[in-house]
């Protein structure tokens, strides 16, 4: 199915056109029909000759209902614009040309209606001027006549040829609806309508409603009158849902995929066609079939902040546009470069945040959040309407900024020199004290800060980070082998320091065996294994709890003099939990 929507000057025959190519009456409303004026969205549809089903949306032409006429065009790649002989170019049809063109609609068909009733010469070189320069530039042409049908068939043929122009959406996509209609139907329950302008809806799908976060049911699904269990966009649609009462969604509502949309107040914009420093500072902005109030704060020459009465789930890359309603104009479209942008607190912030959008405006958004957040979750940049950039390091679902990671590998490096000159017996960092203090978004993040070039004087092992020290001596691999050996065999009977005299081995040269990794420093002239400390906490969580340092000391089969450091350490490093009453348990 295309989907495509009307637009022109109230009173120039775009419903009777409608009417006379689909047998359908677009007017819904007995009042439409008596003062043969459209006032709200009507909606029929027709088979073209080549096969494709063709929905219109045809909208009020008057200038009263212009926000009813921005409802129906949000969401269409295609326009029939139609402007009567008789009457030619009108100002609604220069109101409806700023709306479209603001859009960036670029397909559709000019048709001149009434030709039986005057010359359409004229009213046609009046619309192609009015056209060039806009994206609707150099539309194809036909004379009709909704009255006679003269002119239907080629307007038809046209029309065939607009389908395959049209763009084919992602029928994958996350699904962000605006709704058009919504209202009760006895017996089924709230019923609403809206174009499907990407992915695909399937009956007992669950939906978010946008602002309120409430989840609902599609309970049926129908489109061009027919019951269906899947619909893929493009597509006019109307859904019996279950979970909402009709009262409580309105026009310009929005259902959407749960969990791949973020609603924001505050936006930053690229302006078309409408310099920042002429607009007015308040507006409207339409996008779909919603409407918000906004304050807008210029930045650059063509880019602005745009601050949202009403949050709207908006993504980098949508087109919206903004209205002056008390001068009856479009003064700008937007293009949004940024939904989740930063607050401007300094003085200089805006002109500063508009040279970043200059930068930034040619590079892909993902790669641009990236480098800004240096640590972001793929998920995120899905929500924000970005795609993770290739060269990003990946860890699960968060991402890495390659220049971050070797920055953050070079401070880990300062930390570790730090604990070391403060205490040269020190034994590193733990991997969870390294991310708090390096600030990283997650501890999944380590791996690849290790794995920078920047940190290979990094020596890893039982939970901990130390400075690699340098090569022991053939003097001190021979004291540390025969203590290896002896921990293997009872992995907590650390030394005696008269045991670690006799070995010939002082306070620098152990310190180097723990910094190379070979040993483990737990308390003042305590050294066990790299390992210890899980292993000790595993052998403990055998035991009922809460435990003793007594019950504790015959389950590790050691002493007091290694037992009482030893849970210290275990309590500060995390593995367990020292009570009031000088029991532990293990976390």
């Amino acid at each position: 199915m295309r989907v495509i929507a009307t637009a022109g000057h109230v009173d120039h025959g775009k419903s009777t056109l409608i009417k006379a190519l689909t047998g359908s009456d677009p007017d819904r409303w007995a009042e439409e029909r008596r003062r043969g004026l459209t006032i709200d969205l009507g909606f029929a549809w027709t088979t073209l000759p080549g096969g494709e089903t063709m929905a219109f949306v045809d909208v009020p032409g008057h200038q009263r209902f212009v926000r009813n006429m921005l409802a129906g065009v949000g969401e269409v790649a295609g326009v029939l614009f139609v402007v009567a002989a008789d009457e030619g170019w009108m100002p609604q049809s220069d109101e409806h040309l700023e709306a479209l063109h603001a859009l960036r609609v670029r397909r559709g068909v000019l048709a001149i209606t009434r030709g039986d009733l005057a010359d359409p010469r004229p009213a046609l070189e009046q619309a192609r001027r009015r056209l060039a320069g806009s994206s609707l530039a150099g539309l194809p042409e036909v004379v009709v006549s909704g009255t006679t049908g003269a002119g239907l068939p080629e307007l038809t043929g046209k029309l065939d040829d607009l389908a395959g122009l049209l763009p084919n959406p992602d029928p994958t996509a996350d699904v962000r609806l605006w709704l058009d209609r919504c209202f009760s139907v006895r017996g089924a329950g709230t019923v609403v309508t809206a174009t499907l302008s990407a992915g695909t809806l399937t009956r007992g799908d669950e939906l978010v409603v946008a602002g309120t976060g409430k989840r609902v049911t599609v309970r049926g699904l129908r489109s061009l009158g027919e019951e269906h269990e899947t619909v893929r966009a493009t597509a006019r649609v109307a859904l019996n849902l279950r979970g909402v009462h009709a009262g409580e969604l309105d026009r310009g509502d929005a259902l959407l995929t749960p969990g791949a949309w973020r609603s924001t107040d505050r936006v930053d914009v690229l302006l078309r066609d409408g310099g920042s420093g002429e607009l007015p500072r308040e507006l409207g902005m339409h996008i779909g079939a919603a409407t918000s109030e906004v304050r807008l704060r210029p930045l650059g020459a063509d880019t602005a902040r745009l601050s949202l009465r009403v949050g709207l789930p908006l993504r980098i890359g949508d087109n919206a546009l903004l209205r002056d309603a008390g001068q009856h104009r479009i003064p700008a479209g937007v293009h949004v470069l940024d939904a989740r942008p930063p607050e401007l607190r300094r003085r200089g912030a805006a002109a500063a945040r508009a040279r970043e959008l200059e930068r930034a405006r040619d590079q892909p958004a993902g790669a641009v959040l990236l480098a800004r957040d240096r640590a972001i979750r793929a998920s995120e940049l899905r929500v924000l309407g970005a795609a993770p950039p290739p060269h990003a390091l990946v860890a699960g679902d968060w991402l890495l900024d390659p220049t971050a990671r070797d920055e953050y590998a070079t401070q880990l490096v300062e930390l570790l020199e730090g604990v070391h000159g403060e205490d040269p017996m020190a034994d590193g960092l733990s991997e969870q004290e390294a991310v708090r203090q390096l600030c990283l978004p997650h501890a999944s993040l380590l791996p690849l800060v290790l794995n920078s070039a920047a940190a290979a004087g990094i020596g890893t092992g039982d939970g901990r980070l130390r400075l690699r020290g340098p090569e022991l001596s053939e003097h001190v691999r021979r004291g540390v082998t025969v203590i290896r050996a002896r921990l293997a065999r009872h992995p907590f009977d650390a030394p005696t320091a008269a045991e670690l005299r006799e070995l010939g081995l002082d306070s620098e040269q152990l310190g180097a065996a723990n910094k190379a990794g070979q040993l483990l420093r737990i308390g003042e002239g305590i050294h066990l294994l790299p390992g210890a400390l899980r292993r000790a906490r595993d052998v403990l969580a055998a035991l009922p709890e809460p435990f003793t340092p007594s019950e504790a000391r015959d389950a590790l089969e050691t002493s007091r003099r290694v037992v009482v450091p030893l849970l210290e350490r275990l309590a500060r490093e995390g593995y367990t939990r020292r009570l009031p009453d000088g029991t532990h348990r293990v976390r």
